[in-house]
């Protein structure tokens, strides 16, 4: 009997609390003129409990667990409401819930683990969704968000364009899919699309400065996180089309979405189809502009090689349960678009014959693209949900010249994020989250600047909230172990002059001239901290005032540390951290 109740109490720690006991939860949700609200969705956080107002603005939830259960209530026009109800053993409850209408719309954020709306983050969040996105939405991810504060588009030709966000772009700046990192070449250099999709997102969000502790280290500057139902939650069957022409490229473009499913799983399936021609601009690009040109006539100018063409396709799958799901998506997508400007600087050794034909560059982008995401709501003692996010991508970009492939991108990326969401503790509400991701990026050919190299991260880091009256308290930590190694990295070639030392000091040989190439290892390892902090009071009905403060570090990527070579798509020389120059008093070199 002794080892019965043993084997009881390890029961009543694992299992959710809702099998051993029944409560319940019947509720009005009004405004403060007293009306009712009706369409309002009340949900029990880290559960799969909800509920939808009716006419009447009533709702009732049942088998809510012992203890504390943190209630969010949201729906169009009002600020979200969150509530904690302590329940005993078979207690019924009822209770009054009262919104506040919100001149600014509310929308809840997937980028983090825990839950969040734009206005319930004490750093800046901005997110594009809706018809908002639809009508902003471009051929790139930077184009598409230009418009939002503090967001701008390096606008590399219409192709091409990514996100600035502050001033902060590159390795800085995390482009995610789902949460999970696009694994592409973009932050490598401007010339390089992002190989994510607008028109068949759900939404798109922007967290502005430090978001490391979700993301780890390339989001120091911020992130663009684009999130779509591609693994489904639910079966309920919705979709959406489009179809839209663009007068200054002639683009045409056409994008689905829809999702379905039974009681026991989902399906989602998505596609999109883009085309587009030379962009159209109303000065020569080839030549100053003169204002006091005394020829007026209009030309129908365009940017040379800037056309485009792309496709894509995926398909999901989720098992549906009473405590979660358990989805796999895959996604094929695919790029050809032209590289304006691209030139290797020879234009000298050719006669510029109006005659002669122009070379013609372009990028051809694939990526195969695995996510799997699952949810579970363990309702036990201490663990309240876990969440798992695992992605594996295969992303090949080639540069093609004159129908040859001059140099060929390649990046294999393994990703896991395991997110614990602790039962609420003394008020507080966060878990701990665990995330691997292991990156192996290789560049060949005639313009690979940076040698291939493997990065590999193991962090940790722990989120935190409570309400504490009208203010929010947020607080957070990561640590992460990045180790980088490169096998074959090349010191740039160096000329030096052998002299014979029977020889006048005069009398120099050049023609003994000789080109010495050194090639190293390298294995690096770092170790980022960050800590952030904030606060959020609603001082009034509809309104907040945020505060935050982060202490940010980053390991550095690879072509930041090992590039050395000429980037012709930008026109730069890429000189990576871990070379330096050196002078003598004859010559300049540089080494390590």
């Amino acid at each position: 009997m002794h080892h019965l109740s043993r084997i009881a109490a390890l029961m009543g720690l694992l299992l959710p609390t809702s099998v051993l006991a029944a409560q319940s939860l019947e509720g009005l949700v009004e405004n403060n003129s007293g009306k009712a609200v009706s369409g309002a969705l009340v949900r029990v956080e880290g559960t799969n409990l909800n509920a939808v107002t009716g006419k009447d603005g009533r709702f009732v939830i049942d088998d809510l667990s012992i203890g504390n259960n943190e209630f969010h209530i949201s729906v169009s026009g009002y600020a979200h409401l969150h509530k904690d109800i302590v329940f005993s053993e078979d207690e019924s409850k009822t209770i009054t819930l009262t919104l506040t209408r919100s001149p600014i719309e509310v929308i809840d954020v997937v980028a983090t683990p825990i839950h969040m709306s734009v206005m319930e983050s004490a750093a800046p969040v901005s997110v594009l969704a809706g018809e908002a996105l639809r009508r902003q939405q471009a051929a790139t991810i930077g184009d598409s968000l230009e418009k939002l504060p503090g967001v701008q588009s390096n606008f590399h030709g219409n192709v091409a364009s990514t996100p600035i966000i502050r001033g902060l772009s590159g390795p800085r700046v995390l482009i995610a899919q789902n949460g999970l990192d696009v694994s592409d070449v973009s932050r490598v250099g401007p010339d390089h699309s992002v190989a994510a999709e607008a028109s068949t997102s759900q939404q798109i969000e922007v967290l502005r400065g430090p978001a490391t502790l979700f993301y780890g280290s390339g989001a120091i500057g911020g992130v663009v996180n684009v999130a779509d139902g591609r693994v489904p939650t639910d079966s309920a069957t919705r979709g959406e089309w489009l179809l839209e022409n663009s007068s200054v490229n002639d683009q045409k473009l056409a994008s689905f979405n829809v999702t379905s499913g039974t009681e026991s799983f989902g399906f989602y399936a998505d596609g999109y189809w883009r085309k587009s021609n030379d962009y159209e601009v109303p000065v020569d690009p080839d030549s100053d502009h003169d204002e006091d040109d005394e020829d007026h006539e209009e030309h129908d100018f365009v940017v040379e090689n800037s056309a485009e063409e792309s496709n894509g396709i995926t398909l999901g799958a989720s098992y549906l349960f009473d405590k979660g799901f358990l989805g796999i998506a895959v996604e094929q997508f695919n790029r050809e678009y032209g590289i304006p400007g691209h030139t290797h600087g020879d234009e000298e050794e050719h006669d510029h014959d109006e005659e002669e034909e122009e070379e013609s560059v372009f990028a051809d982008l694939e990526q195969t693209r695995v996510q799997l995401l699952g949810e579970f709501n363990a309702d036990g003692e201490w663990i309240k949900k876990i969440n798992f996010r695992g992605g594996f991508t295969d992303y090949e970009h080639a540069e093609v010249e004159n129908s040859e492939v001059g140099t060929l991108f390649e990046n294999q990326t393994s990703e896991i994020k395991l997110d614990f969401i602790h039962s609420t503790f003394a008020d507080w509400n966060g878990g701990i989250s665990f995330h691997f991701k292991n990156s192996d990026v290789a560049a060949q050919g005639e313009e690979a600047f940076t040698p291939p190299s493997k990065a590999q991260t193991f962090a940790l880091a722990i989120m935190e909230e409570k309400h504490i009256g009208e203010v929010l308290v947020q607080f957070g930590g990561r640590i992460e172990q990045v180790t980088l190694e490169a096998d074959n990295v090349l010191l740039p070639t160096l000329e030096t002059h052998h002299e014979d030392e029977e020889e006048d000091d005069h009398d120099h040989d050049h023609d003994n001239e000789t080109s010495i190439t050194r090639v190293f290892a390298v294995d690096h390892e770092f170790t980022p901290v960050s800590l952030s902090a904030g606060l959020v009071w609603d001082f009034t009905e509809g309104y907040n005032l945020g505060l935050s403060v982060s202490r940010s570090q980053r390991a550095p990527s690879a072509a930041e540390l090992l590039s050395f070579g000429p980037h012709i798509g930008t026109g730069n020389y890429e000189v990576g951290a871990l070379f330096a120059l050196y002078e003598t008093e004859h010559e300049a070199y540089i080494g390590l």
